[in-house]
């Protein structure tokens, strides 16, 4: 990542930002204190759903929805949620698709994970002549 002296990404780089369970490209638009502001420009992971503090418990008293940042969205984030980002910027909307479906595809592997391990303990609860 290119830096100003004061070891600080430069306003108007391209950057990849994580913010909470999301994964984002931006650019820097503002330095300053803790946090650099980045403006939103395409989606590259969708926040995960759920309790944050209880990964993968459905039976938690507050089960999260989180929404993607939108297009052009300005948020604060940590200089260390940042690292350069290269390459083509995808169009929001796309991206958003895109990374909708691979979080719906990666929580129906998941699913489809839990069924097949409950039906193998079936198999050995048997083999154990419970």
């Amino acid at each position: 990542m290119r830096y100003s002296n004061d070891n600080r990404p430069l306003v108007d780089q391209l950057v990849r930002m994580t913010y909470k369970t999301g994964e984002y490209a931006g650019k820097v638009v503002e330095t300053g204190g803790a946090r650099a502001v980045v403006q939103v420009l395409a989606v590259l992971k969708h926040p995960q759903q759920g309790n944050l503090h209880h990964p993968y418990d459905p039976d938690v008293d507050m089960f999260h929805e989180r929404r993607a940042l939108s297009h052009n969205e300005k948020a604060l984030a940590a200089y260390g949620d940042l690292s350069s980002y290269t390459g083509e910027v995808p169009e929001y909307k796309a991206s958003l698709v895109r990374a909708l479906e691979q979080e719906a595809a990666g929580l129906d592997r998941l699913r489809r994970w839990a069924e097949r391990g409950q039906a193998t303990l079936e198999i050995v609860k048997q083999d154990y002549r419970l």
